[in-house]
């Protein structure tokens, strides 16, 4: 038996009036999802328990099984394992987003224009992180490229400090969200002076790109300790993913890390590659389970863009799921497949919720011939509900 997890980040969301009273995922067109979820099971799983904040950390470690209230150190740990930091005990680990501000007025009053520069690229992210590099590291403090937006600055014998996401604020002034700690909002403040005037920075802007002109700190942690995924399920495993948190989970559990060509965590990411780095690894290269993940659906939530979120559904359906299971299917392997969000991340509020998520399991040798629909009103219609979130995975194992 084959397993594979298909995660569409942040897909699912609220009812919304310019849709008729429909959600994006009702509204996408996603007939191979809708089949899928005929002829399996479909429910509702709580991924995001209430003691915690609702993150794609704590919910895709739920998703892969590990429960979020033991295994959970922080965000940022779990990505610096990915980019290959060698963590200390006594570090502290935090995600340092490159962010698009607004220029004219005092840094505390700056607007937060875009969490993500415009989904800079690595490369350009990198010559940038160059220039932050030349300027703060010390002994006390490193800073590491990741991907795209997302970077790691390791605090030498720091402590844990609770600091805001900026993509939770979104077109909104910065003075109130920024770290209370001194030398954090310092180096914020320093990092516009390096960043803005950067000569690609101004290249940038030259083509009517967002400049990458601050940075900003957020989910601190701790070194994380997982146990072993296959030790664990007795399941070769292999992640395939753009984004570092969710490659850190899997080198933390002891997961292959595929690295798909053009695969970027935006809208117009490698999908098709995805899936076939998925089918080798599972027909070819002998691992039992694949975890693909697809983060443009929580991308385009946060930009609060509904066609894009939609459109980012329907490349799901179309470029990922439809192919893995047509290749499944044409291998005669039996397998099992769950399709779900890791969260919410709904238009309205353009950020995470705690909600819990629709998801379908589908078993290639038990099929039921029903007309089905993938919605957040049909899950809930069920009557299926996983309140632990990390237990869904015993349903797609059958433990």
């Amino acid at each position: 038996m084959k397993y594979v997890v298909i995660l569409g980040d942040g897909m699912a969301d609220e009812p919304l009036e310019i849709l008729g009273g429909k959600t994006p995922l009702e509204q996408a067109k996603t007939p191979v999802m809708d089949d899928l979820a005929g002829k399996g099971e479909l429910g509702l799983a709580k991924t995001v328990p209430d003691t915690l904040k609702p993150g794609s950390d704590v919910a895709n470690l739920a998703v892969l099984g590990y429960d979020p209230c033991n295994n959970y150190s922080g965000r940022s740990p779990l990505e610096a394992l990915s980019v290959g930091v060698d963590m200390q005990d006594t570090d502290v680990v935090f995600r340092c987003n490159i962010v698009t501000l607004s220029e004219e007025e005092p840094y505390e009053q700056k607007t937060i224009l875009d969490h993500s520069s415009g989904e800079i690229s690595t490369e350009d992210a990198d010559i940038l992180m160059n220039a932050i590099r030349e300027a703060f590291n010390t002994e006390e403090f490193q800073f590491y490229t990741g991907t795209s937006y997302r970077h790691i600055t390791v605090w030498k014998q720091g402590r844990v400090l609770d600091m805001i996401p900026p993509h939770d604020h979104l077109g909104q002034v910065a003075g109130p969200y920024l770290p209370k700690e001194t030398v954090f909002r310092d180096m914020m403040e320093r990092s516009f002076e390096i960043l803005n005037n950067h000569p690609l920075n101004l290249q940038r802007a030259a083509e009517g790109k967002n400049k990458a002109n601050s940075l900003w700190f957020w989910g601190a942690g701790t070194k994380p300790s997982l146990q072993n995924f296959e030790e664990k399920t007795g399941l070769k495993g292999a992640m395939i993913s753009a984004v570092d948190l969710l490659k850190g989970i899997a080198v933390g559990a002891g997961m292959q890390v595929l690295h798909v060509p053009g695969a970027n965590g935006g809208l117009h990411t490698n999908y098709e590659g995805k899936a076939e780095a998925a089918v080798k690894a599972l027909l070819e290269d002998g691992c039992d389970f694949a975890y693909i993940h697809v983060e443009a659906p929580d991308e385009m939530g946060h930009q609060g863009s509904v066609e894009n979120k939609i459109k980012a559904i329907e490349y799901l359906d179309s470029r990922v799921v439809a192919p893995v299971k047509a290749a499944l299917d044409a291998s005669g392997e039996p397998y099992r497949m769950l399709i779900c969000p890791d969260h919410p991340t709904p238009i309205r509020c353009r950020t995470h919720t705690s909600d819990p998520v629709p998801y379908v399991l589908y078993d290639s040798t038990k099929q039921r011939k029903a007309v089905g629909a993938y919605s957040e009103k049909e899950a809930k219609a069920s009557g299926n509900y996983e309140i632990n979130g990390y237990r869904l995975i015993d349903r797609l194992l059958q433990k």
